[in-house]
């Protein structure tokens, strides 16, 4: 191990050791606040004790794994101060752990063993209360759910008849589209024909009148 090695190792370790004595200090100072307080109060400062737990071991963790960096004159003296402080981390763990256990401070005047008395009485009417609470509640959410899918098959329902309904108009409108041509067809076919006949009239009158002319040349003709 280099000497640059050596004086970052132990440089590190100072650095955690003197962030784990300030999370010590704060898990000291939740420690009390669980010991002189009760129910919600010890709660918030059970959990603020916990989090401190946890950062403390992970700061241990850091510390055991810089351990081996350390220089070895000074390596006696840095897993002296290492033990002193993983002893009081457990010392403060044990003390955690216990006070979490102790219900009745946990609970406050809410807790008792005792279930004949009042408050114990009052406690499981609470529990009951809220369960009838939580299946009222269970209740209305399942007929808002069957009411949702009711509404969902009734909206289907209407999608599937605007569906057929617009394919009856498309229908309708290709029919009239198609009426249309024939109409159209029809007017051409009759203007066709119209012009037909006016032909023929005009042919008609023109024959005739060409007869006309040759039987008054005729009778002329046998007059003369």
């Amino acid at each position: 191990m280099s000497l640059v090695d050596a004086d970052a190792g132990t440089e590190r370790f100072s650095g955690y050791e003197a962030d784990l004595k300030l999370v010590q200090a704060d898990l000291n100072q939740q420690i009390e606040v669980i010991k002189e307080s009760t129910g919600e109060p010890r709660k918030a400062a059970i959990s603020k004790a916990e989090r401190a737990l946890e950062e403390a071991e992970e700061l241990i963790d850091q510390m055991r794994l810089e351990k081996s960096n350390i220089p070895a004159n000074l390596k006696s003296k840095s897993n002296a101060r290492f033990r002193n402080l993983e002893h009081d981390l457990d010392e403060a763990k044990r003390k955690v752990q216990s006070y979490s256990s102790d219900r009745s401070k946990l609970f406050g005047d809410r807790y008792t063993d005792n279930p004949d008395t009042d408050a114990q009485l009052e406690q499981r009417q609470q529990l009951l209360s809220g369960t009838d609470r939580l299946q009222r509640s269970s209740g209305r959410l399942t007929a808002a759910q069957r009411m949702a899918l009711e509404t969902e098959e009734i909206g289907a329902g209407t999608l599937s008849d605007l569906s057929r309904q617009r394919e009856q108009i498309v229908n309708t409108r290709e029919r009239l589209l198609e009426s249309e041509g024939y109409t159209d067809r029809s007017i051409k076919t009759l203007k066709g024909m119209a012009r037909r006949m006016a032909t023929n009239r005009i042919i008609t009158i023109a024959i005739i009148t060409v007869l006309v002319l040759l039987i008054i040349a005729v009778i002329y003709s046998k007059f003369r």
